[in-house]
């Protein structure tokens, strides 16, 4: 897996999303903003992300999936 494939599968789900991916091999932080996230508790946007991923995890192909997700306002 790379840092593109991460941005597409994430971009498919939120194609507004602003994604940034930090990493390599099989361990990656991204860092994922989009106003869809409005009202969804911290919890729930990661869980948004990794399930994108659970094949992945769980074949070992992807080791450590670190998420932030916020909307746009509360980069400000």
């Amino acid at each position: 897996m790379n840092q593109q494939d991460l941005i597409n599968r994430i971009k498919d789900l939120y194609p507004d999303a602003e994604v940034t991916v930090s990493g390599e091999s099989c361990n990656f932080e991204v860092n994922v903003t989009t106003p869809a996230f409005d009202n969804m508790k911290s919890l729930q946007r990661q869980r948004s992300i990794m399930t994108l991923f659970n094949e992945e995890i769980g074949s070992g192909e992807l080791h450590a999936l670190t998420v932030r997700a916020k909307t746009p306002d509360e980069l400000q």
